[in-house]
């Protein structure tokens, strides 16, 4: 029998999600592939859905965490803003130190 402890953290506005472990992906993509579209392909989402969950983030949020830069000669990209950053390096601390806390009560799963 495999038993296990789960924890999954997101943050809701109003009772609705805002931001979790989809979101912080995509905005960590966003960064290390310079472009929306390079982000949602490594995702395997549409850029429509990319679009608008980006454009969710930037409404919603405190300040905008991803701004786009319009053609050129290589074409746009997209990148984080300093917000975008710390939203998602502070969600990532969180994060670990729920699995942490998970890890450490293993023992848990000995009474069950």
């Amino acid at each position: 029998m495999n038993k296990e402890i789960r924890v999954r953290c997101w943050i809701e506005i109003d009772g609705i999600k805002f931001f979790g472990p989809g979101p912080a992906r995509l905005l960590e993509l966003i960064q290390s592939e310079g472009s929306l579209s390079g982000a949602a392909k490594k995702m395997d989402m549409s850029y429509k859905k990319a679009w608008d969950l980006v454009t969710d983030l930037n409404t919603r949020g405190q300040a905008p965490y991803v701004v786009s830069h319009k053609g050129g000669g290589k074409g746009g990209g997209a990148e984080l803003t300093a917000k975008g950053e710390e939203i998602v390096k502070r969600f990532r601390e969180l994060n670990n130190k729920l699995i942490n806390l998970k890890d450490s009560e293993r023992e848990l799963l000995s009474l069950i």
